[in-house]
């Protein structure tokens, strides 16, 4: 017994501390897959599936039964259209006559009706998945602003430690002083209420930390916690090309339309089909024997209607009018979404400005820092100068923290509204 423990435990020993990673692609990833908009996508498949199968069955012998009881007020009379002759009498036919029929019908040639109607139903099949495709799309939008803010809440909180550290090992050195007489109480208070500060600054965001993980938790399906390592992503190489799902799905709109035009065509092309009838009734057709018998005839059927013709024009206008109209949303499209790359184009040459000045500022007041850390030392300034100017620092560096995170989700709101 001990020896299977002792297995299954180094079996399973290497998951054990292990620290799931995330990627922001991985989240668009399973934010796809979990969101319930996905399961449409097998239902529309089978809706189609069905529907074809529907139209194929057209193919298969149709099989119809009628039946009818008639009174008509006059009948084929012999001896009306017939000299009488002496000892010659004729068959009365009986004005009240019944029928019961059955046909079975075989279609030859339908003028390509059911190979449009199926190009049709796999169009629109393409069409709704698109669809589905561009509104799951959206997702990406969410699952950013989502991420982004979960990883700018760590790097606060990293930068919030690094000032806590700073004071911490001022506050040591005041406490030295001050029990050696050569400092003063209020340096030691001033300090321990800059780090209380400092740890009521990572309450809060330890606070919107957990918020946003558990969003994003409830996004992708996944656990996330403190324990969940978020990747920071790098730098992007970005190209204004759109490639959006909805351009695809105006062009398998488009698609279908010119399917409908040729149904159009189709229409007004004859059809032949085979039958075969079988009937019992009275009169048969041997009408002359006004008895009850069966019967049945076989054939070939042409069915040719002309009707569709009279509308063919206006229908054909009506699908152009459908295309300029898809054109022109399109259209609209594509400018929008042009609008929206200068402006995030812009947001981009913004930020990467601004983390130039940053850089430029933290490497003075780093060097003032540090500097007025060696006159605390010496006396030369007081605790409360000093924190002043550890301030000025941090304040600098949350600055480049902030804009580093909205340069890189800026970045990948210009990738996701460009589809690349």
């Amino acid at each position: 017994m001990l020896i299977s423990i002792l297995l299954l435990l180094l079996l399973y020993a290497p998951t054990y501390g292990q620290t799931l990673q995330l990627s922001i692609d991985s989240c668009y990833s399973m934010a796809k897959q979990n969101y319930p908009l996905i399961k449409k996508q097998d239902l529309i498949a089978r809706s189609s599936r069905y529907s074809l199968e529907n139209a194929s069955k057209f193919y298969l012998p149709q099989f119809t039964v009628n039946g009818q009881a008639t009174y008509q007020s006059q009948t084929l009379s012999f001896s009306d259209a017939l000299p009488s002759l002496p000892g010659m009498s004729f068959p009365t036919i009986d004005k009240d006559q019944y029928k019961i029929q059955a046909e079975l019908s075989q279609a030859i040639y339908d003028g390509g009706v059911i190979k449009h109607q199926k190009a049709l139903i796999r169009a629109n099949e393409q069409i709704q998945q698109q669809s589905l495709e561009v509104n799951l799309n959206t997702l990406k939008d969410r699952v950013t602003q989502i991420y982004f803010s979960v990883l700018l809440m760590n790097e606060q909180l990293k930068q919030n430690e690094i000032r806590k550290t700073d004071l911490e090992g001022a506050l040591d050195k005041a406490n030295a002083a001050y029990i050696n007489g050569t400092g003063f109480k209020s340096n030691v208070d001033e300090l321990k209420a800059a780090i209380i500060n400092i740890d009521m600054t990572a309450i809060t965001f330890r606070a919107n930390r957990k918020a946003f993980m558990d969003m994003l938790a409830l996004l992708i399906g996944r656990t996330v916690d403190e324990s969940t390592l978020l990747i920071l992503p790098e730098d992007l190489s970005l190209t204004s090309q759109i490639s959006r799902p909805e351009l695809k799905h105006f062009d398998l709109q488009k698609k279908s339309f010119d399917i409908q035009e040729k149904q159009l065509r189709s229409a007004h092309i004859p059809k032949l089909s085979a039958f075969v009838q079988g009937a019992y009734g009275r009169p048969t057709l041997n009408i002359v024997k006004n008895e009850f018998g069966p019967w049945w005839i076989a054939g070939i059927r042409l069915n040719w209607s002309l009707g569709s013709l009279y509308s063919l024009k206006n229908n054909k206008n009506i699908l152009n009018i459908n295309r300029q109209n898809l054109d022109i949303d399109k259209e609209t499209f594509l400018f929008n979404t042009r609008i929206t790359l200068h402006q995030q184009s812009a947001d981009i040459k913004k930020y990467n400005d601004l983390l130039e000045q940053d850089n430029a500022v933290i490497e003075l007041l780093t060097a003032v820092a540090q500097s007025a850390k060696a006159q605390l030392t010496n006396g030369v300034i007081t605790v409360h100068e000093y924190i002043g100017k550890l301030n000025e620092e941090n304040l600098a560096k949350q600055a480049r923290i902030v804009h580093n995170i909205q340069l890189l989700q800026v970045q990948y709101n210009f990738k996701n509204t460009s589809g690349n």
